[in-house]
């Protein structure tokens, strides 16, 4: 690629490498088929779904969920703070846990024991 071209797409999983989400770039790849990230709302069950500069990102890392908007899609995958520029945070960072329903066991309190009584 040449010194004056700007790329003006690239692949989901080769730039979530270059900007650090994931260690590698098949971690990335499944990630993406698993339907984890979701680009502009709709989510993304190919790696090679194609990024651009002001998309928005969502995407699980550790225990959080992140969103991110692209403001650069890179040329390689540099050091820590090069990767920190192809991106901005759009929203606070989101706890996983926080977003999963609360677990209700199927039977519980008074209505276990109102079933327990009338099966006796």
């Amino acid at each position: 690629m040449t010194e004056g071209a700007e790329r003006t797409k690239a692949r989901l999983d080769q730039w979530l490498w270059f900007a650090r989400f994931v260690k590698s770039r098949s971690l990335a790849a499944r990630l993406c088929a698993a339907g984890a990230v979701t680009v502009n709302g709709s989510p993304v069950k190919k790696a090679n779904h194609p990024i651009r500069i002001g998309d928005l990102v969502v995407l699980p890392q550790g225990g959080w969920q992140r969103t991110v908007r692209v403001l650069a899609l890179g040329i390689r995958r540099g050091p820590a703070p090069e990767a920190r520029l192809l991106y901005e945070e759009a929203a606070v960072s989101t706890c996983l846990a926080d977003l999963a329903p609360a677990w209700m066991p199927l039977l519980a309190g008074d209505e276990f024991d109102a079933a327990t009584a009338a099966a006796d």
